[in-house]
């Protein structure tokens, strides 16, 4: 018994933005600062965020989705070992590589947030960073070390890991996780006046103004620096050298303290008060509270000597309507990190503003540590504390701490014929793990999101039961208006939530792919199979007109006219999805590309009326065969890509063996794309996303999804070098399917939707769903509203439903 679930569809799940861009995260400006004298003091590239300018925006002013307010990278999904791990039976592992550089593997067999979801999850650290995958538990088939380091890419070494057995490493390991970041933050609070343009002056400022005052309570709340026991983010808490109160507050597990340079010691003969510059200009993220309208002379982040800031905050308060405007400067090699601003980046709902703006100081310090300046420190303090380690273990190699087997078998639990010392050793083990726990719970360093004082809102990903009770098999479905068009085991069915299923075709037309085109009045399939399999194109309205005077189901040979008989023997199709001026269409048979195009003509399936003359019942006629391309292979996954003209620049993405291959539709040229270094290749989506009108795809294989740049085209050829544009991130476990809604993708497994920015790819959210099935995905237009909401819908099993 199964339930169909879908997205809400309420307006909250819109989002502003049809398509991928960075220019919503600002653009670079040199920014310089001069004196009162016109002076130039000081230069620096930063990168500007004032809303965005888009003329086309369809919100108001003042308004965004509240949707894209997230956490990106949160610690309590993003730091396992303490979560997963620690004070849990569980194995670590030390080795080194064909280089000879030491790695620690951790692997232990979890639930999934309680959802009786077994699965073995894997940390590996090693001197470039820590990596983390999830693989499926299987209660036939152990798992062995040697096969998790292979998920992982590492497969040749210069000693093969052994299993570590004193519980003392768990107090190590815990270490080297902590060098991913702090979970708590200290952010600096400048006081700027009206007209004053320089560091010395600003920090000078011994009080606020009651407009300031208001807005540090608005952050956090006042505390008694002296015997302090929370967070203090360098402060004094015994002697009140740093000052008697400063400004606190926990936002969603985060203890966060800001230095505030009015509560800060005050030096009447240090003109440059160096010693709130010790705090605040060491501070990765500072909040500039500037008093004036926006005539006034604006700060720049130039006008402050610091090394350190990456990223400013500006702040300004409007008496006249009550509300704060937001302005952010980023360092320029800080990585794009959101939520982007509103345009225009003014709030007049306070407890929105603070919502937001904390979110955005976590997530901009979280992404300055990826720096090269910072990532390098991370990255050899990570080394030296792992080869320190593996030095300290070196001794025990032929003791009992290390076991001698190479290459043990991970166990789900201790043998039935484990001696009393294995017993003990592993209660021990607990016993030590949660202690630790315990500890750095006391401490307040756990990535744990139960303190939260965030504000509760509705995320886009929470889904509404759509169907009850489906008992058949799914093999692919499109959504149809506010119906789902479902091929089964036991035919194509419409379902619409509340009311009975109706069947469409029967079982004997096995349909294996489709695509439901309204604008063009045309169901796409691809039925049966093998050398029978073919592509099948119907007009929506004739299938309308059928269930609408209740014709029986369409059997196999009620549909010999539907079909494009060139297409005999494919096993995979494609269709273009961005605007063009026709429909495009890829037909893969074995390893041959059959290009069919469709004309748009002035058909309305809205009224079922025809501009021109009726229509005849099969549309097949209007499809016309372009030309055939012959590759090396068959192809895996095959994708369209519009160029920017559509006169002979239009591109093929296809993947297989190792490697993905743009096509020249026109010319049938072949380009290398992206060539994969794994052993073994699980081939997952190819997504064509166009960035401010310039293709761009989304590679997706294994753990790993890559964006490629393909734009600007010459002379038809894309230019496909690597570019500043390309990035990549890793999923934490291997997807079956992907999703690109943005400012989302969405990887979809058997057991978890893995929730990302595509801007960064970044985490905002993992949702555990046991016995996942994506069954289709359709961005659509909302027909009041004309914002934009994902309809995702999935199948899962009868005692889990969302």
């Amino acid at each position: 018994m199964k339930h169909f679930c879908s997205s809400s569809v309420s307006e909250d799940l819109g989002c502003r933005r049809g398509e991928f861009s960075r220019k919503h995260y600002g653009s670079v400006e040199l920014l310089i600062s001069s004196d009162a004298d016109g002076a130039i003091q000081r230069a620096g590239r930063f990168r500007v965020e004032n809303g965005s300018s888009d003329e086309n925006t369809d919100y108001t002013p003042g308004t965004w989705c509240r949707t894209d307010v997230h956490l990106e990278n949160p610690e309590y999904h993003t730091r396992w070992y303490f979560k997963y791990f620690l004070g849990k039976v569980h194995q670590n592992y030390v080795g080194t590589d064909a280089e000879k550089n030491p790695f620690f593997l951790s692997v232990v067999l979890s639930d999934q947030n309680n959802q009786r979801v077994p699965q073995y999850r894997s940390v590996l650290w090693k001197k470039t960073g820590t990596q983390k995958i999830c693989l499926p538990y299987s209660p036939t088939k152990t798992l062995s070390v040697k096969s998790i380091l292979s998920a992982m890419s590492l497969d040749k070494f210069e000693k093969s890991p052994r299993e570590i057995l004193h519980p003392e490493i768990q107090k190590d390991l815990l270490v080297l996780e902590e060098q991913e970041g702090s979970v708590n933050f200290k952010f600096g609070v400048l006081y700027a006046k009206d007209g004053q343009l320089t560091d010395d002056e600003m920090f000078s400022n011994e009080t606020g103004s009651e407009s300031f005052q208001r807005f540090l309570s608005l952050m956090g709340d006042t505390i008694t620096l002296k015997g302090w026991t929370g967070y203090r983010g360098g402060l004094d808490t015994k002697n009140d050298t740093t000052g008697i109160c400063s400004v606190y507050t926990v936002y969603q597990g985060h203890e966060i303290m800001f230095h505030v340079s009015t509560m800060l010691p005050y030096s009447k003969e240090n003109k440059q008060q160096v010693e709130r510059k010790r705090h605040i200009g060491n501070d990765i993220v500072t909040i500039v509270f500037q008093e004036g309208d926006e005539s006034s002379s604006a700060f720049k982040p130039s006008m402050i000597r610091s090394h350190f800031t990456h990223i400013f905050a500006l702040v300004r308060y409007n008496k006249q309507n009550d509300s704060y405007r937001l302005k952010i400067f980023s360092e320029e090699s800080v990585p794009l990190f959101g939520p982007p601003l509103p345009s225009p980046p003014v709030f007049t709902d306070h407890q929105e503003f603070r919502d937001f703006v904390l979110v955005k100081l976590i997530n901009g310090e979280k992404a300055t540590l990826e720096t090269p300046t910072f990532a390098q420190k991370r990255q050899r303090t990570l080394d030296m504390l792992i080869r320190s380690l593996y030095q300290d273990l070196m001794p025990d190699l032929h003791k009992n701490m290390l076991n001698r087997r190479s290459f043990s078998d991970v166990l789900p639990e201790s043998p039935k014929s484990a001696r009393k010392k294995e017993e003990a050793r592993q209660a021990e083990f607990v016993r030590l793990g949660q202690a630790l726990k315990l500890k750095s719970i006391v401490k307040g360093d756990a990535p744990t999101s139960l303190a939260a004082t965030g504000l509760c809102k509705k995320e886009p990903w929470e889904s509404q039961c759509f169907c009850n009770n489906f008992p058949y098999e799914v093999v692919c479905a499109d959504s149809w208006g506010q119906s789902l068009l479902v091929s089964t085991d036991v035919g194509v069915l419409l379902i619409d939530d509340g009311q009975p299923s109706i069947q469409v075709f029967d079982k004997t037309l096995q349909v294996k792919q489709m695509h439901v085109l309204e604008a063009l009045d045309l169901l796409i399939t691809r039925a049966d199979r093998g050398k029978d399999s073919r592509l099948l194109v119907f007009r929506l309205s004739a299938v309308q007109k059928g269930i609408e005077t209740k014709q029986m189901a369409k059997n196999k040979y009620d549909c010999r006219e539907n079909k494009l008989e060139k297409t005999k023997g494919c096993h995979l199709y494609a269709i273009n999805t961005h605007h063009s001026s026709e429909l495009r269409i890829v037909v893969a048979i074995r390893n041959k590309l059959l290009l069919i195009t469709k004309k748009y003509n002035r058909y309305n399936s809205l009224t079922n009326t025809s501009l021109m003359s009726p229509p005849s019942e099969s549309p097949v006629e209007e499809f016309q065969y372009i030309r055939e391309i012959c590759l090396s292979d068959t192809p895996v996954i095959m994708t369209l890509v519009d160029g920017p003209t559509g006169d002979n620049d239009n591109m093929i993405c296809v993947a297989f063996r190792h490697q993905f291959d743009l096509i020249n539709e026109s010319t049938g040229e072949s380009y290398r794309l992206h060539h994969v270094e794994a052993s073994r290749v699980n081939f997952v989506a190819v997504i064509d996303v166009y960035e401010d009108g310039e293709a761009g795809l989304l590679l997706c294989y294994n753990y790993v999804c890559c964006y490629r740049k393909l734009c600007p085209f010459n002379g038809g050829s894309p230019l496909v070098q690597p570019s500043a544009s390309d990035f990549h991130f890793s999923w934490n476990q291997v997807p079956y399917s992907v999703v690109c809604a943005f400012p989302y993708i969405l990887a979809f497994t058997t057991d978890s939707i893995e929730i990302r920015l595509v801007v960064n790819g970044n985490l905002v959210h993992t949702a555990v769903v046991p016995e996942l099935q994506l069954v289709a995905s359709r961005v659509k237009f909302a027909i009041k509203t004309c914002t934009k909401f994902l309809s995702v819908t999935w199948l899962v099993g009868a005692l889990n439903v969302l």
